[in-house]
């Protein structure tokens, strides 16, 4: 029987386009609209990273997840649901009305700030980051920190695609990082 993971993986590979030389030159972009507009692709890769947030026995464990900027508002928010879990999002600095933690972080072709509603996460709560891509980390350390700030727990971290020669899961010791697809 093919797994759900199975299932992400191949839409994975046949939806998602490389595009050479963007945003700068020597970067290629792994672009994911393809795998949005394909309706079978995006619901399976959904449902397998749903999976971090839930136990062996198939219990959710988290009480939000976090999306980080941008791609992660669009996979995070439909795995909040898939979860029964609140949405929270990770915006770049200025983005948010609100008051906000902030934290400033390296990523592998420039620097950013983060921010995230001081009252998006409360103490206790247990929460799954997620995102497209982990490169070198950065997004997912920074993340971690405001959602620490806030007195939450990082479950895990989920993505669609790991770099693994750039080893961001160093960035987050002792965090689960679950990956549909390491490149």
């Amino acid at each position: 029987m093919t797994s759900v993971r199975d299932v992400a993986r191949e839409a994975l590979e046949r939806l998602v386009v490389d595009v050479v030389d963007f945003p700068e030159p020597g970067v290629v972009f792994k672009d994911i609209t393809p795998l949005l507009a394909d309706h079978t692709g995006f619901t399976s890769v959904i449902e397998a990273l749903a999976e971090a947030g839930r136990d062996a026995a198939g219990n959710v464990v988290v009480d939000k997840v976090v999306g980080m900027e941008a791609r992660g508002f669009i996979l995070g928010a439909p795995v909040a649901l898939a979860l029964g879990a609140g949405f929270v999002p990770v915006r770049k600095a200025g983005k948010l009305p609100r008051e906000t933690h902030a934290a400033s972080y390296s990523l592998e072709y420039g620097e950013a700030t983060l921010e995230l509603h001081r009252d998006a996460v409360r103490p206790g709560d247990r929460v799954l980051l997620v995102d497209d891509v982990l490169a070198t980390g950065g997004t997912a350390e920074a993340t971690r920190r405001l959602v620490e700030e806030c007195g939450g727990t990082c479950h895990g971290v989920t993505v669609l695609m790991e770099l693994g020669f750039l080893a961001g899961r160093d960035r987050v010791p002792g965090l689960d990082v679950s990956t549909l697809m390491t490149l």
